[in-house]
């Protein structure tokens, strides 16, 4: 039976269930119904996405799922992408409440049903391909939303509507939030290509490392720039923290100074709400460094440089990779290890 009414969330479902229950085309990742008018009723989004706790292997910039995010990179394998056709599709849900339905295929035509999804943000990224070649994507991410389980493809629209109006009253969006942004944008400091490759190239290494040893990558980083004691917390209970260090005795300025630092290995944005959640975390009397692959919200960068507030120094993935490099830090040696 290809025909079925209603999608059971973590529930496996063919890729002809899929095409024919929805009324979507048989391939593709982005898949619009759309009626006479070229209007939209849904979209079934299928990705290939791995979960945040496994190891990327074929593909550094694999879509994720962290947590109830899904990072969704838009289509087109090759070149630069631009927000046109399907991709653009996409952008229609931040008016009009169109249900997408979520898919993790699991192999041999068959996709695990995620649940309606909420688009949060888009955003360029520039990316390395396996070649090295620098390309310029759109990255999506979406909000999982695993309630109701059962969703009646007839009652989807009504369904997902209230979804919406919910989320958005209870977690609003500002346009600040929406914003992802490299730190150095306003200054638009241009690296070289080659250095950019180099950079690029080095933070798909990055996500090939497991969390907790990516922590461990982190504290030897630090102690190569003059930290002393550093050391990694516990895995559980970390408070939020992950990382204590202090300042060399051989800085003037800053001996002593108590630094926390929480490490993300995320490829999704960090928000302003991350950056509040490890300022209420730090010891009263430290200094806080918040480290990620990923990039920050336009929010969260003026949350973490809020003139009232005890100030939160951001490391991105670029500049955690340009660090790294200045450092003669070899990642694969680290990853070899072990």
């Amino acid at each position: 039976m290809n025909t079925i009414n209603e999608f059971r969330i973590d529930q496996l479902y063919t890729n002809d269930q899929i095409r024919f229950s929805l009324n979507v085309e048989n391939l593709g990742g982005i898949r619009p119904s759309v009626d006479s008018k070229k209007n939209l009723r849904h979209i079934a989004i299928l990705t290939a996405a791995q979960e945040s706790n496994k190891l990327i292997s074929e593909n550094p910039y694999h879509d994720r799922i962290e947590g109830n995010i899904l990072l969704y990179t838009a289509q087109g394998r090759e070149g630069d992408q631009i927000i046109s056709g399907r991709n653009k599709r996409l952008l229609e849900q931040y008016t009009i409440p169109v249900p997408f339905y979520g898919f993790a295929n699991v192999g041999k035509q068959t996709y695990r049903f995620l649940g309606l999804l909420e688009l949060l943000r888009h955003y360029q990224e520039v990316q390395a391909d396996r070649k090295g070649n620098l390309r310029k994507v759109w990255l999506f991410e979406f909000y999982i939303h695993k309630e109701p389980n059962i969703i009646p493809i007839e009652q989807a629209s009504i369904i997902n509507a209230g979804l919406l109006i919910e989320s958005r009253r209870q977690n609003p969006l500002s346009e600040l939030e929406r914003e992802v942004t490299g730190l150095n944008a306003d200054e638009q400091i241009q690296e070289d290509v080659t250095s950019r490759s180099e950079m690029e190239c080095l933070r798909s290494l990055l996500y090939q490392i497991k969390p907790y040893k990516f922590e461990h990558l982190i504290k030897t980083i630090m102690e190569l720039n003059g930290f002393t004691q550093v050391s990694v917390t516990t895995v559980s209970g970390d408070g939020g923290i992950d990382i204590n260090a202090y300042v060399d005795i051989s800085n003037d300025f800053f001996a002593g100074t108590h630094v926390q630092a929480q490490v993300k290995r995320w490829r999704h944005a960090i928000g302003s709400v991350e950056i509040n959640n490890f300022r209420g975390a730090l010891n009263v009397t430290a200094k806080g460094v918040f480290i990620t692959t990923s990039q920050y919200t336009r929010a969260a960068i003026v949350e973490a440089r809020h003139q009232t507030k005890p100030s939160i120094t951001l490391i991105d993935g670029a500049k955690l990779t340009s660090i790294i490099i200045k450092n003669n830090f070899n990642v694969r040696e680290f990853l070899n290890g072990g």
